[in-house]
């Protein structure tokens, strides 16, 4: 099975689904989230760790991949990748544990793809 396209082709299928309803609240809520990680004060680079770890500490495993995905095309390095998944531990405890495995997983994965 591939993890890492099944996740990317579910998450398109549904964004499409979701978007199609033409609902004002989630039109405006996803152009939202696209400008808030664009290049500002912080670079986007910055902004997806910054979304990994506040991801990783709300335990959201859709959110985690995502952003390991956008830090990995933004050219994050692994060092960096285990300095990020070091502060959402500090700040999330030992609950994040498991989603860091996952976490590594997935990087793993997408390392592997290239």
């Amino acid at each position: 099975m591939d993890v890492v396209q099944n996740f990317r082709e579910y998450r398109a299928k549904m964004n499409e689904i979701i978007l199609a309803e033409d609902n004002l609240f989630f039109k405006r809520f996803y152009n939202l989230d696209s400008r808030t990680y664009e290049d500002g004060a912080l670079s986007a680079q910055v902004k997806e760790m910054l979304g990994l770890v506040a991801s990783l500490v709300l335990r959201c495993d859709d959110c985690v991949k995502y952003h390991i995905e956008k830090c990995h095309e933004l050219k994050v390095d692994r060092k960096q990748f285990f300095e990020i998944l070091s502060v959402a531990n500090l700040v999330g405890g030992s609950i994040v544990i498991p989603h860091t495995r996952r976490a590594v997983e997935y990087w793993d994965l997408l390392d592997a793809k290239k």
